[in-house]
């Protein structure tokens, strides 16, 4: 009779327990407790994707003939900030390929006329007409905010870019990569883009390397001074111990922490004054 009482007693706890909750409720598993707030919560990961981005090869005449541009932008639609990239005396390397996809996925659209195609070193005259006419183009493309171009160039199109600034007035700022300021005063070099300074009407960034022998930064200094005297406004960074072309290296893209840096001089300067 004991264990009768004993058994129905059992039955009637399990009953009472299973109509309490303990019983599977069909979860795969344990509920996560949420955390506590004195617990810091795990950063999430931060930045984007990388841009996608369109390039192509356009034809762009100059006086008269026509010439291969590298052309890159943002795929998705909108209106971007424009800049006419100049290449080195080196011509067109992979490098400077590289740097045009790079600037199309910051933003902004980009052409590189590839000056030197039918002469080493063509009169300004036909450089300009280059320049003029890719600056036609950019205003042309849907993707294009017309009021916000900028240009840039590297030795050569350092020197093209202090030269052009002053005279090109759609341009509303311009980075010159280690230039020639003093360079000029032949027949098919007539002007020094020092003896344009008085023309400049928009900000320019200097960048330049303390060893720099094809361009003595002393050259710079001075150009600099004289910006200064006529009262324009520039900015300058100068790398201690870089030579000459310093963001390319054997034709490519440099990775060095000061290229990087230097990167985002030009990018952070044209996000700057162009926007």
């Amino acid at each position: 009779m004991k264990i009768r009482y004993i058994l129905l007693m059992f039955l009637l706890v399990a009953f009472l327990l299973g109509a309490s909750g303990c019983t599977d409720s069909g979860s795969s598993g344990p509920e996560v407790p949420a955390p506590s707030p004195d617990v810091p919560a795990v950063p999430r990961a931060s930045g984007t994707a990388s841009t996608e981005t369109l390039n192509e090869t356009v034809n762009i005449t100059g006086e008269s003939q026509a010439y291969p541009v590298y052309t890159a932008a943002p795929a998705a639609e909108g209106k971007y900030p424009a800049v006419v990239l100049i290449h080195s005396f080196n011509g067109f390397e992979p490098g400077y390929q590289e740097m045009v996809d790079r600037m199309a996925a910051d933003g902004f659209v980009v052409v590189a006329p590839q000056w030197q195609t039918y002469s080493r070193s063509p009169p300004d005259s036909e450089v300009e007409a280059l320049v003029r006419n890719s600056v036609s183009y950019l205003e042309g493309r849907d993707d294009v905010d017309s009021e916000k171009l900028g240009l840039t160039g590297f030795c050569a199109g350092g020197r093209y870019t202090m030269l052009f600034l002053p005279q090109i007035k759609e341009f509303k700022s311009g980075v010159a990569w280690y230039g020639f300021p003093y360079s000029g005063g032949s027949e098919t070099q007539p002007n020094e883009p020092a003896s344009l300074i008085d023309q400049l009407d928009v900000p320019m960034l200097i960048i330049h390397g303390t060893r720099d022998q094809a361009s003595n930064i002393s050259d710079i200094y001075r150009y600099a001074g004289e910006l200064d005297a006529a009262d324009k406004y520039f900015e300058m960074k100068v790398y201690q111990g870089e030579p000459h072309g310093f963001m390319i290296k054997d034709g490519e893209l440099s990775e060095s922490f000061v290229a990087q840096d230097a990167y985002g001089e030009m990018t952070d300067f044209f996000n700057r004054t162009l926007n």
